[in-house]
Order: structure tokens, then C-alpha cells, then sequence
């Protein structure tokens, strides 16, 4: 039996509480539009995003099946797996970890979307499909290190699959069409190079994370490293108390959803956020509205309060304001003033 390699536990993580909430909030409802994150080197962006993985609870999966599919849920379903399920077949099951796959800098459309054997569709009159990176991640997590430094194309290729849930692949005539749900996480460096507005704007939210500054919380990040790194499972076994509390508090987010409301009040008043900051189009009131939900899905209650849109809002709008081309991206100072005014809060 392989042994799993030991992940640094993501409730060990000290600071960038702005970037782990981002990353709940889209596990908890992945419709959101997945996260960037933005900032500098060494500060976790991987470490945190591998240790969620590693935190999520098992899925269900048919057994056999290359692109995971739900074993109920028809949306999740490859066209093989609903075909068999019309007949009456019966389909094995299996519990799986969710999968985070890495998308490398260099790959191929072909390699990310999955490619069509022609030669053996056309002999064989079978719709000979070999799987790509974005089969694999169905109902998992993709991740794209260096954002920034990936072809624009695979990027337009990348949300669009995460926007509508499904991959297609055509050639030569052959179309093969497969669910490809997942929660995309992009990250890097601004000094590399910004994102085109066009495609920061596709992503649902965007997290900005700095450098620890604290000399007290520098030292404790090293020690806590330094301690995982000689002993990983004796480090693992001091979390395991806070990974196994997260997990069920995840798990009992993610079935709440559905049943948390938000009131026509706040819904105007976070349009009317929107509108005062000029934000294009529609996607900024959607998002807000899905993250807000999710947090109070995450606290445990079923009516959204302000103090869940105050902590999502700047994450959903900061990266969608129109800005000078000298200037970074707002920290969410603007959207912070503006949601003030529109909530009527009196700044200390």
C-alpha cells in the first residue's frame, strides 16, 4: 500500500485569514466562480491550497469512471454513466479524496481538455476520447500557479469549462462533451504582470495576500515548519482535533445552503454598492450575493447579517473597480467606504 505524503494542515496556517476564507467559501458553493490569489512569494499560496485539499471530506464516486462522476446527480454524471443508469444497470461506488490538480504553465490545449483518437473512431465507429486535466478535476479543485504567465487562451478555455460545468472537445466532426465541475484557484505575483480585466473579472473573488510582518508570527511560522518537516505525523496529530471540528463545519455549511436567504433590503443595498463603485455588468451583485450566503452558511445561521456581506464584499468587488492603469488593485478600501455609506456605518 503507497503511503499518502504528509500535507501541512491548513488549520495550522497562521494569517492570510483573507485568502482561507476565499477558499472555504468556494468549497462550501463552488457556483461563486473560484478565487485568485495575489501576492508575494513564499507567503503559503500553494501550502494553503494543497492543505484544503487534503482537509475536504470523501466524495462518492462511480467506480471506473475517469471523470468522477456523482452517482446520483445527473449533472455530475459522465454520458457513459447516465446512459447505463437509463438502462437499470447497476454501477459500483466508491469514496475517493477530492482531487486538486496542477495545471502546468506549459501545457497543451490538448492536454487540458482531453483529445479525440479520429483514427480509432473512424475504424472502430467508438468515440475514442482520452481524458485531460479537466476531466481529472471534475468535482475537485484545479490549481494554476502563475496565473498571470499562462496563455490568455487555455485561460478563456479554463473559466469557461468552470463558468458552465462542462468541457467540449471537437474534432474532425467528433464532439465529446464531459462535467467539469470544479473550484478554480489561480495564483501569483503582481509584480509578473497583471491578469486582462476581461478575465480577473471572470473570477468570482480575488484575494490579497502580503509578506507576515510581525517578528513574533514570522518566528512561529518557522518553528511550526520546522517542527512539521522532522515530524510530520506527530505535527498532524496535534491538529487533528481543529482539521476533524473544520471538516463538520464545512460539511454542515455545505448542506445548509440551500436554505440560507438574504433579505430584498440587503440585496438592493449591495446592488446599489455596485452601482455607486461603477462596476460593469451583473457578475459583481451575482457573486456577492452567492459569498454572502456561504458565510452565513459557514457561521450556522440562515439569514444573512451585514457583518457576513462586510467580510465578503471587498473579496467579490475589488478586483472589478475601474482604475487607473498606473494604479495596483484597490486593497478594498473603496469598497470598504462604500459599503459604509450604503449600509449607513459610522467610520471610528
Amino acid at each position: 500500500m503507497i503511503k499518502k505524503r504528509a500535507v501541512f494542515p491548513f488549520t495550522a496556517i497562521i494569517g492570510q485569514e483573507e485568502m482561507k476564507l476565499a477558499l472555504l467559501l468556494n468549497v462550501i458553493d463552488p457556483k461563486i466562480g473560484g478565487v485568485i490569489i495575489m501576492g508575494d512569494r513564499g507567503t503559503g499560496k500553494s501550502t494553503t491550497v494543497r492543505a484544503l485539499t487534503d482537509l475536504l471530506p470523501e466524495i462518492e464516486v462511480v467506480a471506473g469512471d475517469p471523470f468522477g462522476s456523482h452517482p446520483t446527480d445527473a449533472d455530475l454524471q459522465s454520458e457513459e454513466v447516465r446512459q447505463r443508469l437509463m438502462r437499470g444497470e447497476h454501477v459500483a461506488i466508491t469514496s475517493r479524496q477530492v482531487t486538486m490538480v496542477d495545471l502546468p504553465l506549459g501545457a497543451t490545449e490538448d492536454r487540458v481538455c482531453g483529445t479525440i483518437d479520429i483514427e480509432k473512431a473512424l475504424s472502430e465507429g467508438v468515440k475514442a476520447f482520452e481524458p485531460g486535466l479537466l476531466a481529472k478535476a471534475n468535482r475537485g479543485i484545479l490549481y494554476i500557479d502563475e496565473v498571470n504567465l499562462l496563455d490568455d487562451h487555455l485561460v478563456d478555455v479554463l473559466l469557461d469549462s468552470a463558468a458552465s460545468g462542462w468541457n467540449t472537445v471537437e474534432r474532425e466532426g467528433i464532439s465529446i462533451r464531459h462535467p467539469a465541475r470544479f473550484v478554480l484557484v489561480g495564483s501569483g505575483n503582481p509584480e509578473e504582470g497583471e491578469l486582462r480585466p476581461q478575465l480577473l473579472d471572470r473570477f468570482g473573488m480575488y484575494a490579497e495576500i502580503r509578506t507576515v510582518k510581525k517578528p513574533e508570527l514570522r518566528v512561529q511560522i518557522v518553528e511550526q515548519r520546522t517542527d512539521f518537516d522532522q515530524n510530520p505525523q506527530e505535527f498532524l496529530s496535534t491538529c487533528l482535533d481543529s482539521q476533524v471540528e473544520l471538516q463538520a463545519q464545512i460539511v454542515r455549511a455545505q448542506t445548509l445552503l440551500s436554505s440560507v436567504s438574504i433579505s430584498p433590503e440587503y440585496r438592493l443595498n449591495i446592488s446599489q454598492i455596485c452601482a455607486d463603485l461603477d462596476v460593469d455588468g451583473l457578475r459583481g451583485d451575482i457573486v456577492t450575493n452567492r459569498a454572502a450566503k456561504a458565510i452565513a452558511a459557514l457561521e450556522g445561521h440562515q439569514e444573512v447579517t451585514v457583518d457576513d456581506i462586510r467580510r465578503v464584499i471587498p473579496l467579490c468587488l475589488r478586483h472589478r473597480l475601474r482604475k487607473d492603469p498606473l494604479e495596483s488593485i484597490d486593497s478594498g478600501y473603496k469598497v470598504q467606504k462604500t459599503f459604509n455609506q450604503v449600509f449607513g456605518i459610522v467610520e471610528e
